[in-house]
């Protein structure tokens, strides 16, 4: 496993320009990615919501073929949580105190993949970029998903070549 300095804990490894709606499986690939850990708060739904946009639901969807995911989220509110990760039909952790590493720890041992091949996927910093880094995991950045983007140009988010 191989570790970055301290002074690049705060450093992502993939900046995306935009959305996670704007993450192609061809960067994951170049990555050599087989499993993703999607941060949910302002990622894939926003913060003020429960319900999962239907272009991210497709993306995701998109996605399902090719990578196991898990979603690991500081939100300590169970029930959104586990509602957000019963919609999607993935397992999900609450109340995972990142940057604390022991929830990634946990969706990493589930997937059965070493770290390196297991990518965060998350908005914030000091918390989902920081905790993939400490672990070792393929760190990607992506601005949040505010409320109401999705459904303003649902269609224009959707890459189109997966």
């Amino acid at each position: 496993m191989v570790r970055k300095p301290w002074f690049k804990l705060l450093q992502p490894d993939v900046v995306v320009a935009g959305t996670v709606l704007k993450l192609r499986a061809e960067d994951l690939w170049a990555w050599q990615v087989k499993g993703i850990i999607f941060d949910v708060d302002d990622t894939l739904v926003p913060i003020r919501q429960a319900k999962v946009a239907p272009a991210v639901a497709a993306w995701l969807e998109q996605l399902r073929p090719h990578f196991q995911i898990w979603l690991v989220s500081n939100n300590i509110n169970r029930n959104r949580i586990q509602q957000i990760g019963e919609s999607l039909d993935l397992p999900y952790i609450h109340s995972a105190g990142k940057p604390s590493r022991r929830a990634l720890r946990r969706a990493v041992a589930q997937m059965g993949l070493p770290v390196e091949a297991v990518a965060m996927v998350g908005d914030r910093l000091l918390t989902d970029i920081l905790a993939g880094n400490r672990l070792g995991l393929v760190t990607v950045l992506v601005n949040s998903l505010l409320s109401g983007e999705v459904e303003k140009n649902p269609t224009t988010l959707l890459d189109p070549r997966f």
